[in-house]
């Protein structure tokens, strides 16, 4: 299958705008053992200094993580938590304001036998193909997405994003972002954004 690439005009846009826009969309993965590709089924956004739930709230990371969240959207930010799992972030806005997309869950499109090869527990279990990337780690594990991939254009060569599938309205859902507790009130904000349709997602909304 082809994938025709969004443009770059994409991620310049409001970021509730661009996490509601990335349902159905394809995360494309051109690594050495092969294509891994999945359709985006659940984001939540992150709306920069004034977001409690942000990681660029009021000011940059002292170790310098954010830093990425500064230049122009597009980009792709992926940190570790808990210091064992990865989450993959699509950069939104112009440069200077520091935003972001958390690519929460999807459903496998191309690569699944790699995928399930990578998700493979210790004690040889391999999981059912729903839930190969139903969470931020999961879905990077089973898209082999790391720390090398911090800051890579979301438009080049080898990660990147495409156009998908049409989502309509009547099967999106809106809610609180996952585990943001710490964010006070703005942890009730609706800006986590599920396909409900699928059937693929980190958790109940």
């Amino acid at each position: 299958m082809d994938y025709i690439k969004l443009p770059p005009s994409f991620y310049l846009q409001d970021t509730l705008t661009v996490a509601r826009q990335l349902l159905g969309k394809y995360l494309v993965h051109e690594t050495p053992r092969g294509k891994l590709v999945c359709q985006i089924t659940e984001t939540e956004a992150y709306c920069g200094p004034s977001d409690k739930a942000c990681h660029s709230y009021q000011r940059r990371s002292p170790d310098g993580r954010t830093n990425i969240m500064y230049k122009d959207g597009g980009l792709s930010y992926v940190y570790l938590i808990y210091g064992i799992y990865h989450c993959f972030n699509v950069v939104t806005c112009p440069t200077g304001q520091p935003e972001a997309v958390l690519i929460r869950s999807a459903k496998a499109i191309e690569g699944i036998e790699l995928m399930q090869e990578l998700r493979k527990s210790r004690k040889g279990t391999v999981p059912k193909e729903k839930d190969l990337l139903t969470g931020p780690g999961k879905l990077c594990i089973a898209m082999d997405i790391s720390r090398e991939q911090y800051g890579e254009s979301l438009w080049g060569d080898t990660l990147y994003l495409a156009y998908g599938v049409d989502v309509e309205d009547s099967s999106v859902k809106c809610g609180p972002r996952i585990n943001v507790d710490y964010a006070e009130e703005d942890a009730l904000l609706p800006y986590r954004f599920c396909d409900v349709k699928t059937g693929h997602l980190s958790s109940k909304i």
